[in-house]
């Protein structure tokens, strides 16, 4: 396996009413992702998986679509679990995010624990990577949380929201990652730095 990509959805509309993982992509949000299909890296991609959450489909399959190969959902990829609270005002929802972050081994408010979902997204990715070539390079579409705790797991760093994608860009952000630390866990956390999907970058 060459190199995989992780990748957050961008903006999404928010919608209080619905569920947060039935949530869709805004116009904003597909527009960042278009912008990003010029990253030169992207056309070395062989296979697109996405989680299982409307708003990360919708971010594969844009990708998928442009590179003309089949978008797979994949379990057990999604965002913490944080249905006990629903939607939550922006400022609420950042105060516990903080808690979530700040102490992994407790359930916030019934929130999934971060070490829960850290240990189910490293077992997804695994899973999948199992069944795919070793040399081919693969895009995971997924969420925010979840790629900064499995960047915390690569790096063997204890769980810190200080690695969190940027505030206030919406998500839309990746990292590169060598999947031989899925394992070895020996990848430097300044070598995962989340870069936003619309600014192009490259590869090492």
């Amino acid at each position: 396996m060459s190199y995989c990509i992780y990748l957050s959805h961008p903006n999404v509309d928010i919608d209080p009413a619905t569920p947060v993982p039935h949530w869709d992509l805004s116009d904003k949000g597909r527009a960042r992702l278009e912008q990003g299909l010029r990253q030169p890296w992207l056309l070395e991609i062989e296979h697109v998986i996405s989680s299982k959450e409307k708003k990360a489909i919708e971010t594969g399959q844009i990708i998928a679509n442009h590179l003309g190969v089949e978008l797979t959902t994949a379990p057990n990829l999604h965002e913490n679990d944080r249905s006990s609270t629903g939607f939550l005002p922006p400022d609420e929802f950042e105060l516990v995010a903080d808690d979530f972050f700040s102490r992994p081994a407790i359930s916030v408010r019934g929130w999934e624990r971060a070490l829960d979902a850290q240990s189910r997204v490293i077992t997804a990715i695994k899973a999948v990577l199992s069944s795919m070539p070793a040399e081919d390079p693969v895009l995971f579409s997924g969420h925010g949380a979840a790629g900064t705790l499995l960047k915390c797991h690569l790096a063997n760093v204890a769980i810190q929201r200080q690695f969190d994608q940027p505030p206030n860009v919406g998500g839309g952000c990746w990292f590169q990652f060598d999947p031989a630390d899925l394992d070895a866990c020996s990848a430097k956390i300044d070598q995962l730095n989340w870069q936003l999907i619309d600014e192009v970058a490259l590869v090492s």
